[in-house]
């Protein structure tokens, strides 16, 4: 069985609400599923084995981009030596297009987690507004079968 992990930082519950969604339609795909808000957990729960780690964030801010209040400190240990060498990932999050930066956090850890070497298996999901299952499950069905 594969297993994957996700972490996402969350205001308004939308972020967490398609984290949730995305857990249940991997586990109806064979995959073991950890979920995590970022208040409870750290980038060191990266350095474990998964299959998979996804990393959901929503983006705030009017004149620049602005990651999820939560998310920020885990964002900014990611500079803290770490290494995603052989690691895959997939990033998702919640916006507003009517913004300048939609949904550019999430374009902020991808870019990060590059960097560092994780490897990024599927485009970013960005949900504009409230996020509705179906557009949830048809990414997911992609990142699966990328993996």
């Amino acid at each position: 069985m594969n297993n994957a992990l996700i972490v996402y930082g969350s205001t308004t519950g939308n972020t967490e609400f398609t984290a949730e969604t995305i857990k249940e339609y991997f586990e109806k795909n064979d995959y073991s599923v950890t979920v995590l808000n970022v208040t409870d957990t750290g980038v060191d729960e990266l350095k474990k084995e998964y299959d998979l780690y996804l990393l959901g964030c929503s983006t705030w801010g009017d004149d620049e981009i602005e990651l999820q209040e939560d998310f920020t400190g885990f964002y900014e240990n990611l500079n803290k030596g770490l290494s995603l060498e052989g690691k895959n990932f997939a990033m998702f999050g919640c916006g507003d297009s009517s913004y300048e930066y939609f949904c550019g956090a999430v374009d902020m850890i991808a870019d990060k987690v590059d960097a560092l070497g994780g490897t990024l298996v599927f485009d970013a999901l960005k949900i504009d507004g409230d996020p509705e299952e179906d557009e949830i499950y048809e990414w997911t069905r992609g990142v699966i079968n990328a993996v």
